[in-house]
């Protein structure tokens, strides 16, 4: 239909090259109104696309490859300029950041990283580590849930990494639609009143849980999400490994999952 923009396949955004990528996002949805101040915000916002995706990259399992996370978080980004309503989102930078990573995770859960036998593991730490948190008042240390579960500490780390593998940094599942931690770190505004409610009193459920972790997680989780670092620039920060930061950081993860869901579960 004339007039009518058309989506092109995600694939296509890197068959002429990264240095070709501008001219093909900017021209993805070349018939929509304002084209103008879309083609302004693609533009400035394209680094923040690659921002987004080295975040992640942690996840990455092949078939998929790091192109294959930009060219989704590209379009996330096309599809953020031409739905942004300034009247109803918060600003551009937050709504853009969104609505990236929503497409960059989109992409990663079309892929199935946990056979089942690993899903049963983390479900079993989960609620193990439940138990132990209503009964002491604070979460078990990796070492001791490590040794409830009769396992070692290195394949708890590894369980604590596919639990983050399966739920995409999204407190494991704590709500379909919620806000991923990222997004609750990173954005204070939000479109009604009865949803700025809801996210305040999920900020503060959130702000207590972090308070909560060892100082070390706590740092990785600021560090990460609020600071944006990656682990690797985490890691330089500490002087540890990037995979001792991965560790600590699905660690984190899996504690304020186990947090956040006994807030839900009204416990």
């Amino acid at each position: 239909m004339a007039g009518q923009a058309k989506e092109i396949p995600r694939k296509q955004l890197f068959r002429a090259g990264p240095a070709h990528l501008k001219t093909v996002a900017l021209r993805a949805y070349s018939g929509q109104k304002k084209q103008s101040a879309q083609d302004q915000r693609i533009t400035s916002f394209l680094p923040m696309v690659h921002k987004i995706v080295q975040q992640v990259v942690t996840y990455l399992r092949p078939p998929l490859s790091f192109e294959d996370l930009v060219s989704a978080g590209t379009v996330g980004l096309v599809k953020a300029a031409r739905d942004y309503d300034p009247l109803r989102q918060a600003e551009f930078k937050t709504y853009a950041y969104i609505r990236i990573k929503g497409a960059v995770l989109d992409e990663l859960r079309g892929w199935s990283f946990v056979p089942a036998n690993l899903n049963k593991k983390v479900q079993n730490a989960l609620e193990l580590s439940r138990k132990i948190t209503e009964q002491t008042g604070s979460a078990p240390s990796d070492d001791e849930l490590a040794q409830k579960l009769g396992i070692t500490v290195e394949e708890l780390y590894r369980t604590f990494e596919n639990a983050r593998a399966q739920h995409f940094l999204s407190i494991d599942g704590f709500a379909d639609g919620t806000p991923v931690l990222g997004d609750l770190l990173a954005s204070a505004n939000t479109t009604t009143p009865d949803k700025q409610m809801e996210h305040a009193e999920l900020i503060d459920k959130l702000t207590e849980a972090i308070q909560q972790l060892p100082e070390r997680k706590r740092q990785i989780v600021l560090l990460y999400y609020q600071q944006h670092l990656t682990m690797k620039q985490i890691a330089e920060v500490f002087s540890i490994t990037e995979p001792r930061v991965s560790q600590l950081h699905a660690s984190a993860l899996f504690n304020l999952s186990v947090k956040l869901r006994q807030w839900k579960d009204g416990r």
